[in-house]
């Protein structure tokens, strides 16, 4: 119990310092995306957005953006697909989107492994339960993504999410990064059936 106390205080410390490392390894592979991001997709190259952190607070998340911005296609009801183009995929399938989230890292908005910031809009549909998601630090990476992703419906995702927040420690992190690694590589359970992106929250019950 007292490891597990030091783990949940110096979490953070450990958050920063590998921020710190995988920005300055990755740097190379920073530019090259941003150069290919220009190329296939276009400005803006970062991906900003309002999501709900910590305690529900409002941070903006960072990405590459994947998607193109295409306003003839609004009214498509596969908008997104259309969006979402052979380069955006690729991104996605392997996680290479992610990368810009590190600067949140570093900035404490996010941790590594917790549960994934979602909507701003959403916040007012959860129940109180739901909201326990926000106990603690929003993550890169999840025990939802991990044990299915965008092919789990919301209420197996927030249980999981729940059960993360009452039960993270240093093994269950480890294990949680190692299947994000070998996810990735097998570039598995990227999206649910026939669906660009995830299908919207609606609210409990519906």
């Amino acid at each position: 119990r007292k490891i597990m106390k030091k783990y949940k205080y110096y979490k953070h410390k450990i958050d920063y310092l590998f921020a710190i490392f995988l920005l300055i390894i990755l740097f190379p592979i920073f530019i090259l995306i941003t150069s290919y991001v220009f190329i296939f997709l276009g400005r803006p190259i970062i991906f900003k957005q309002k999501r709900p952190g910590l305690n529900a607070k409002p941070f903006d998340i960072y990405k590459f953006r994947s998607m193109a911005i295409q306003k003839d296609f609004s009214q498509n009801s596969n908008f997104d697909s259309i969006r979402l183009n052979k380069f955006g995929k690729f991104l996605r399938s392997t996680s290479l989107d992610e990368l810009p989230s590190l600067i949140n890292v570093l900035k404490g908005e996010m941790s590594f492994i917790g549960p994934r910031p979602l909507l701003m809009e959403y916040l007012n549909l959860y129940n109180e339960e739901q909201l326990t998601r926000h106990k603690v630090k929003p993550g890169i990476t999840g025990l939802a993504q991990v044990s299915g992703r965008n092919k789990l419906n919301w209420e197996e995702k927030f249980k999981k999410d729940i059960y993360y927040v009452t039960n993270y420690n240093f093994k269950l992190d480890m294990k949680i990064l190692f299947l994000t690694i070998w996810k990735v590589v097998l570039r598995y359970d990227i999206n649910s059936k026939g669906d660009a992106t995830c299908s919207p929250f609606k609210g409990n019950n519906k």
